[in-house]
């Protein structure tokens, strides 16, 4: 067999499932969202059909992951990090575009295109790296979430009992779907809606300076910036682009009737898409921008004098604790995270600040385990090819990532939980490539895309896009290897590193020979037509 192939005839652009049974089978959403009709140009009631999938997708840019990566970033470098932050959404943007825009043409998700395009070896390795970022992912969602339970009932609910909590409303929440697919795109409104209330309440009450947000976030630059901050701005990329969102928006976009025998519903349908995912991603943006202000204004370069950290942060149970003054004593820096930022809004803003902001994380951490979950769903019905009832594949799904979580809550503390954080931020960004790589590699075939195939532009600058994260990523290899003193730890590390790195260089190998190299001849010597470069009717 070959390493990689074009996608059956059987599973084509033109097809859908033929049945009701089958098209439950392929998206869980059986219900599909009637597109209105309308003349030529653009049309507010044809973007408010095609509202949803966008901002479902989202969510995963407002996770507990970048909520706390949002509150380091104006911890440590105060405002200099936003226009990383910036470039971050619109470099997520175009990801999201090129996984829309396959699930749309296609009518088939991104797994599923990786089950018939790529050799069993490839894409079993494959569907391992993405099932390891949607735990890493989830880990960080349902911690999120127990820390929001424990705050709003003043630690009464221990971290264990808030992951029990989360498996069960989780579960619940997720067959919301079976009511109506506008209602569960409604409720997770009302929980995007939720986080921008509550973290734009903190950031009327912390006031920061408008001229510095808006210089942090146009202009680049990084002042007397080290390795911390250097570690901060490449965390906000993990934290921001993942690997599984990028799978589940392919899936989420074919739950609108579009018919793909015709090329102009395609046509549409993606400028329809990509408009409401750029509305989505500016209003989680601008969520990201409050609490990234919040603790630059009222955290950076932060000394609280000894007692009042300890009696604070450290007390047992440290929720009734706000002293209106700080007390008199030895100066220390204090770390930050999701808890501590709860604690920390409370003593300077009082009890609401604090309840508030436990309700945002609550917001966050629910919203994006659901999505997780759908993610899971998707990406191991698409690489196994499983046919199982919707229940077992629930059940299979969540046990993989709530087992580890619920184990390692029972037996630590908020702190370490916590500081997990940047190590699952981390690993996010090392496993992004085994999402661009295959979608870029699909986008750009021919055989799967037809006419819908890449242009020009992201024919070239996307395999550059891939390079740079895998540099980046060299980046991060190389700074924790330095710091393992164990020789074993050297070693082990090291042969991690070798194979991860050949996988990664193999399947850009496979892209450049199957997809880039044939796709730049047919672009630049079979065809004399001119392609938009950056954003067309497409």
């Amino acid at each position: 067999m070959s390493e990689i192939g074009t996608v059956d005839d059987e599973n084509s652009q033109n097809n859908e499932p033929e049945t009701e049974n089958d098209v439950d089978v392929a998206s869980y959403f059986s219900e599909r969202i009637h597109v209105p009709q309308s003349e030529n140009g653009f049309s507010f009631r044809k973007l408010w059909a095609f509202t949803g999938p966008g901002f479902l997708m989202s969510i995963a840019y407002l996770d507990p992951g970048n909520i706390e990566s949002d509150l380091q970033s104006g911890a440590i470098a105060q405002y200099t990090l936003l226009w990383v932050l910036l470039w971050s959404h619109i470099l997520g943007l175009f990801m999201q575009r090129f996984a829309l825009r396959l699930g749309v043409t296609t009518g088939r998700h991104l797994a599923e295109v990786c089950y018939s395009g790529y050799s069993p070896p490839v894409r079993i390795l494959l569907w391992l790296a993405i099932e390891l970022a949607i735990i890493g992912s989830d880990m960080q969602e349902v911690i999120g979430t127990a820390i929001a339970f424990s705050l709003l009932s003043n630690g009464k609910i221990p971290l264990w009992g808030g992951v029990l909590i989360t498996i069960v409303d989780t579960v619940v929440f997720l067959f919301l779907d079976k009511y109506g697919l506008r209602k569960l795109e409604a409720f997770f409104a009302v929980l995007i809606t939720t986080m921008a209330i509550s973290f734009g309440f903190e950031y009327v009450q912390a006031a920061p300076d408008q001229s510095e947000v808006v210089c942090g976030i146009v202009v680049p630059h990084c002042t007397n910036c080290g390795i911390p901050q250097l570690t901060q701005a490449i965390g906000i990329i993990g934290a921001v682009i993942m690997p599984h969102n990028i799978y589940l928006h392919s899936a989420l976009v074919r739950s609108r009737q579009i018919d793909r025998k015709q090329p102009k519903e395609i046509k549409e349908a993606n400028k329809y898409f990509f408009i409401e995912s750029a509305l989505a991603l500016f209003v989680s943006f601008i969520i990201n921008v409050f609490v990234v202000s919040v603790f630059a204004e009222g955290f950076y370069d932060l000394h609280f004098p000894l007692a009042f950290y300890e009696n604070v942060l450290e007390s047992d149970p440290p929720y009734s604790i706000f002293p209106l003054e700080n007390q008199d004593g030895n100066s220390t820096d204090v770390s930050v995270d999701i808890f501590k930022g709860g604690v920390f809004l409370g003593a300077e803003y009082g009890l609401p600040a604090y309840y508030i902001w436990a309700v945002g994380i609550f917001a966050a951490g629910q919203s994006s385990t659901m999505t997780g979950t759908y993610s899971g769903q998707f990406v191991m019905e698409g690489f196994l090819n499983l046919k199982w009832s919707r229940f077992a594949r629930v059940v299979l799904t969540r046990s993989l990532a709530i087992v580890p979580t619920f184990a390692i809550a029972f037996y630590s503390d908020i702190s370490s939980l916590t500081n997990m954080n940047d190590i699952l931020n981390v690993l996010q960004s090392i496993l992004l490539p085994f999402a661009i790589i295959p979608v870029l590699h699909f986008c750009s075939q021919a055989s799967v895309m037809g006419e819908f195939a890449l242009g020009k532009f992201w024919t070239i600058f996307g395999p550059l896009v891939a390079f740079v994260i895998i540099g980046i990523n060299l980046f991060f290899a190389y700074d924790i290897i330095i710091g393992f003193e164990s020789v074993s730890a050297y070693v082990i590390s090291g042969v991690i590193a070798v194979l991860y790195f050949v996988f990664c260089f193999y399947m850009i190998w496979l892209f450049f020979r199957q997809a880039f190299l044939p796709r730049l001849r047919s672009l630049f010597f079979q065809s004399d037509e001119d392609e938009e470069l950056l954003i067309d009717d497409e």
